[in-house]
């Protein structure tokens, strides 16, 4: 599929004044601009040897708050995968069996993604709980150094996507679970250093169950919205009834019906629409126009109109 704009129409008369328009315009796609190819990559590296290392220094201090922060950023070393990933696959031309490409991966990416998540979390809890029964020793010292580094790497991380959050939804997300990472990481610290004055271990299984809990609030938003991908409802974000009043109020329309909206993957969305043209109306520059709001005000890069004449609707 190409990735530059393109235009074309057809027309065709099938005897009973009905004409078919399908415009596919502005097939502009959500990349991550080329540099910052290496930014992803970088970012993976550093957080999966820390992720490595928390494990490591988790269990051999026995603090279940820094293998549950391990947890946290291994999703996020897959969110980072995930997003540098779709941005490659997006590039990829269509074929004959996949049409539209191979965008929907990152969907399919998403649902898996925040169901191992949810399972993973799942098990920090349950032996979180364990421990507030009967606490175990923690290596205070070790947790707030390890957790300190933690701080630097997603805080650096962070700032390498920092100078294109406003233009890539992509880079933007990246740039929140980086941020929001090192906030974690900063609590982890917070714990280390009250089990380190006050000798109460139960801090660090509490803290666990904290971390847990937002994981679970971060990955919820993500399981809900990929699940709705899947089943091919309205993106977040895409006003449906917007869609709907801009189309039924351009003057050269008197109904539109069969509208549907729906995501080609995490950050494109399609759009397929019936238009009732009045009498005499030209559909050309029409379907100019519409494809060019679609874009600009709502975000909908690949739209395919059909346009009927009066009296050939038949629903």
């Amino acid at each position: 599929m190409p990735t530059d704009e393109s235009e074309h129409e057809e027309h065709h008369d099938h005897g009973h004044s009905s004409g078919h328009d399908h415009g596919a315009h502005g097939h502009s796609h959500s990349h991550a601009p080329a540099s910052f190819g290496r930014a992803f990559a970088i970012g993976i590296v550093l957080n999966t040897a820390f992720v490595v290392v928390e494990t490591i220094y988790g269990l051999l201090s026995h603090s279940l708050a820094l293998v549950a922060d391990a947890g946290h950023n291994l999703s996020d070393v897959l969110g980072l995968a995930l997003a540098w990933g779709a941005t490659v696959l997006a590039k990829r031309a269509a074929t004959e069996r996949h049409t539209y490409g191979f965008r929907r991966s990152s969907v399919l990416a998403a649902l898996g993604n925040a169901v191992f998540l949810l399972v993973s979390v799942g098990a920090i809890a349950w032996e979180a709980i364990t421990r507030l029964r009967t606490p175990d020793h923690v290596g205070a010292q070790t947790v707030i150094w390890v957790a300190l580094l933690g701080i630097l790497i997603n805080a650096g991380t962070a700032m390498l996507f920092m100078a294109g959050r406003k233009d890539d939804l992509n880079v933007r997300g990246a740039f929140i679970h980086m941020a929001a990472d090192a906030a974690i990481s900063a609590g982890v610290v917070v714990a280390g250093i009250l089990i380190a004055f006050t000798g109460w271990f139960w801090i660090d299984p509490v803290v666990s169950l904290l971390v847990a809990a937002v994981i679970i609030y971060g990955t919820w938003d993500l399981l809900r919205e990929s699940v709705n991908l899947s089943l091919d409802a309205v993106p977040e974000g895409i006003d449906l009834a917007g869609v709907r009043s801009y189309l039924a109020a351009l003057p050269a329309v008197t109904d539109a019906h069969h509208l549907h909206i729906w995501g080609l993957s995490t950050t494109e969305a399609a759009l397929t629409v019936h238009l009732v043209l009045a009498a005499g109306a030209d559909s050309s520059p029409l379907l100019r126009e519409i494809n060019a709001t679609l874009k600009e005000r709502f975000r909908i890069d690949h739209a395919t109109i059909q346009f009927e004449s009066p009296g050939a609707h038949a629903s």
